[in-house]
């Protein structure tokens, strides 16, 4: 079998049988379209010449190309997950990947906002929803959820009607992996929603009706989609709201607020995360609203809380 063909198998392998996300899948793709031209251009094309030594010199010449750890720490992943599939379908003797070392990422800490800036975007998106706007209802929904919930872009665009429990302030996510949880919400982001199901999703399934899905909006399929009903928030056509508007939205509200960094819905879950933190919740609770899998992706955040208290001490203490 040559690499591309093996490529391709496994590409669809981990779409239809591990229920990888769209995201996970896309980037996969990607790392292994770029090996599969590297060693066709080094003349080999064959599955038996994807070797250890073909593999790190693909990882070698990216390095050269300057890109960063953390690119070249998901690159390994893949050729790790590529190679155990390949032995696993006994398709080669053992995981060429196996002695393959991720290179360490340098840590750093996330973007997050103060209390005063996230009062302001969603005082700010309060004030256009106010207007009757079903555009600016949805975008009011949606940042006030973002930031009450803590939700990856995904999930938040894959939530369906049925997902939501209005009386209990709940929201149940399907999150990576295909694991489920439910994350509760706020007043605030409850009468948000309330509104928008009210005047702005009926508006925009109106739209929909009038003129038909609109193209470039539709959502892909991925593992964040909840079961059980349509999409509680809808693009400005009437179809699925995507994460690239969701990250337009968030993006053109950041770059009204001072400080440097990730502008996407990221920031959001890093802000609500951490503020839950300063506010007192306990660590297990914050990675269970979060859907982490290890507590340790949970702990970045009490290094943005020791972070923020060490840069307000050396700002207040006079003998700091």
């Amino acid at each position: 079998m040559d690499l591309t063909t093996a490529t391709a198998a496994f590409l669809a392998a981990v779409q239809s049988e591990y229920g990888y996300s769209e995201h996970t899948v896309r980037a996969y793709r990607r790392d292994l379209q770029d090996f599969t031209e590297f060693a066709a251009d080094a003349g080999s094309t064959q599955l038996p010449e994807c070797d250890l030594e073909l593999m790190r010199a693909w990882l070698w010449d990216r390095q050269q190309r300057g890109l960063a750890a953390s690119t070249l720490a998901r690159n390994v992943a893949t050729l790790k997950s590529f190679g155990t599939w390949l032995e696993t379908r006994q398709l080669v003797p053992g995981n060429p990947a196996g002695r393959l070392r991720t290179p360490k990422a340098p840590q750093s800490l996330p973007r997050v906002l103060g209390d005063e800036q996230i009062a302001r975007i969603l005082d700010r998106a309060a004030a256009r929803a106010a207007s009757g706007d079903p555009d600016a209802l949805r975008d009011h929904a949606v940042l006030e959820l973002l930031y009450a919930t803590a939700l990856r872009v995904s999930e938040l665009c894959g939530l369906s009607s049925s997902g939501l429990d209005r009386r209990q302030r709940t929201v149940r996510v399907l999150g990576k992996g295909g694991k489920e949880r439910v994350v509760p919400f706020g007043a605030p982001a409850a009468k948000a929603l309330a509104a928008y199901e009210e005047h702005g999703r009926p508006a925009l399934l109106a739209r929909a009706a009038d003129r038909g899905p609109a193209r470039d909006e539709r959502a892909p399929a991925s593992s964040g989609r909840t079961p059980g009903g349509a999409e509680l928030f809808l693009g400005t056509s009437g179809s699925p709201l995507t994460p690239s508007a969701v990250y337009r939205l968030v993006s053109r509200e950041l770059e009204q607020e001072p400080g440097g960094g990730p502008s996407g819905p990221h920031t959001l879950r890093h802000t609500a995360a951490t503020h839950l933190l300063n506010g007192g919740a306990d660590l297990r609770v914050v990675q269970e609203m979060l859907g982490h899998s290890s507590l340790a992706s949970t702990q970045v955040y009490t290094h943005v809380s020791t972070e923020r208290l060490a840069e307000r001490y050396r700002q207040a203490h006079p003998r700091a």
